[in-house]
């Protein structure tokens, strides 16, 4: 997407990142509660480069990841993807994708940042978690069956986040990155898990077999 800071009005704008690998119904599950509960315009989708804080490689590559993204919310008005951090050099960090979406938005985008609740109990992990709140709200997805936040201690960690954090309430909607690369190694069809578009690039590009050879070889 081209990034535009001409909007004259206050616009909120949520920001959804992750791996993506592969994107699926859960992830526009999250994107549409959140923009439903939280008043957002537009819905930000980021997919990372080189996550920080996880250890393994994404298995599709960078573009792949991006062009199953731009499929699967092709259709929904309010979706858009922006390339932001796929080709930053080394670690992916929050706060220097917000310093950069702020300065190319300006300052009538009211910045949303999506998380879970487990990825917000990190957030004193994060770089500059401070400067992090400064510059958006956190919208904490509350799913169903989640055990207790304890909110205390993560304030005690983290007291800048008061008044910073709002609790979006979002359907549970079963789907795991891992199994779905785990049935498409197998050629096992994925219908109802991820949009029929991303199902029929991930069969065209061949994506996962790797993993299944692996296992074989093993």
């Amino acid at each position: 997407m081209v990034l535009s800071g001409r909007q004259q009005a206050a616009v909120n704008i949520g920001i959804l990142g992750g791996t993506f690998d592969p994107v699926h119904l859960a992830h526009l599950s999250i994107a549409d509660a959140a923009m439903n509960r939280a008043k957002l315009e537009r819905v930000l989708f980021i997919p990372a480069g080189q996550p920080r804080l996880k250890q393994a490689e994404p298995s599709a590559s960078v573009d792949q990841r991006l062009e199953m993204v731009r499929l699967a919310t092709q259709d929904h008005p309010g979706f858009d993807v922006c390339d932001i951090e796929a080709h930053r050099l080394g670690p992916t960090y929050t706060v220097d994708t917000l310093v950069e979406l702020s300065n190319k938005l300006g300052p009538t985008a009211n910045l949303c940042f999506i998380l879970g609740m487990d990825v917000l109990g990190q957030l004193d992990r994060w770089k500059d978690p401070e400067k992090v709140l400064g510059l958006c709200r956190l919208l904490a997805l509350d799913r169903p069956g989640e055990q207790d936040f304890n909110w205390d201690g993560f304030y005690e960690r983290v007291p800048a986040a008061k008044s910073r954090v709002q609790v979006v309430t979002a359907p549970l909607v079963d789907v795991s990155a891992t199994e779905l690369r785990r049935l498409a190694a197998a050629g096992e069809p994925l219908t109802g898990q991820v949009p029929d578009a991303v199902a029929a690039y991930i069969r065209q590009q061949g994506l996962y077999q790797t993993e299944q050879e692996g296992r074989t070889a093993s």
